[in-house]
């Protein structure tokens, strides 16, 4: 039984200017122990579907239609103060993106990591919170005597393994990351990624990567769903996305990529992603495709399984 999986899920933001259509009929699932890596544009919405899986997705978006089942407990039917009590942070958590604006600048480091515990467990007290955030800070790689740092005295690394140690805080099965290396230097984003990969080796836990960053999502993850348009396009090991891309959409993502090897000149995949408000009809990608055709226009095509594990939603692909 996969520890998440994703049913049929639709995510929209019912706007004054109309519904946009963030999240449309998404399904995936992750294993105990897996990583599994979030690619698309910016817009595509990957971190909308991060927030619909703690049912924190901003109003005026709301979940509409779908489930979302951890553990085999349907998260989208859990009445608020169970979502509080016995799911969020304590079973998944989230690293949120930009550290900078996620600490709170007036509390301590400790004091926010000592308020997440508190929060979610009974019986402790705030001495023992705060030890425990002490710990958390050394396991992140910062000085335990930094608890009584404000935010303004950290750097941006130091502000995003702060972060992760609140993600850490009650030991989940399943860390969402979303984008957990925006604003950092390479060499930070280096650190990061490699702090992450040890933290989720040494607690055995399952980890979301949402990222634009297809070199940073091969770093660390098993299977890779590749969003377009709030679809998945495609969906498959590390290996069968980089090295056999099926769905044009995927193809030019990593042709974009820059290479130390190989042709010098950069492709690009043209024109825009289309609005959410309002799709064009059949395959969401065909305005911008090289091999769509008048199929393409008229029907969304299925996704389908073309080998094990690979999966794949595209007329190239369907009889």
């Amino acid at each position: 039984m996969p520890l998440l999986e994703v049913k049929d899920l639709r995510v929209y933001y019912y706007t004054l200017k109309g519904v946009v259509k963030a999240v449309d009929k998404i399904s995936f699932s992750v294993e105990k122990g897996e990583t599994l890596g979030l690619a698309g544009e910016s817009g595509c919405g990957k971190s909308t579907l991060g927030f619909s899986l703690l049912r924190l997705v901003p109003p005026p978006g709301r979940i509409v239609e779908g489930k979302i089942l951890f553990e085999n407990m349907d998260v989208t039917s859990l009445p608020e103060d169970r979502l509080r009590r016995e799911y969020r942070w304590k079973r998944v958590s989230m690293i949120f993106q930009g550290a900078m604006n996620a600490l709170n600048p007036v509390k301590t480091i400790g004091d926010q990591i000592a308020e997440a515990i508190l929060v979610h467990e009974e019986n402790v007290t705030k001495k023992e919170a705060l030890e425990r955030a002490a710990e958390l800070l050394k396991m992140v790689g910062i000085d335990p005597r930094r608890i009584k740092s404000y935010p303004h005295e950290l750097s941006g690394g130091m502000k995003q393994r702060v972060i992760i140690a609140m993600a850490l805080a009650l030991n989940p099965p399943l860390v969402i990351a979303d984008e957990p290396t925006t604003a950092l230097d390479v060499v930070v984003q280096a650190q990061i990624m490699n702090l992450l990969k040890r933290l989720k080796k040494q607690y055995n836990m399952s980890m979301i990567l949402i990222s634009h960053d297809l070199a940073l999502i091969a770093e660390i993850a098993d299977r890779v769903a590749v969003m377009y348009a709030g679809k998945i396009v495609e969906l498959g090991t590390a290996e069968q996305i980089y090295n056999s891309p099926k769905h044009p959409y995927t193809q030019g993502l990593i042709s974009s990529v820059p290479r130390l090897r190989g042709p010098k000149k950069l492709e690009w995949i043209p024109g825009q992603p289309p609005d959410l408000r309002n799709p064009p009809p059949g395959c969401r990608f065909a305005p911008r495709c090289p091999y769509a055709t008048d199929r393409c226009r008229r029907g969304e095509p299925p996704v389908i399984e073309i080998e094990p594990q690979h999966y794949v939603g595209c007329w190239l692909y369907t009889k």
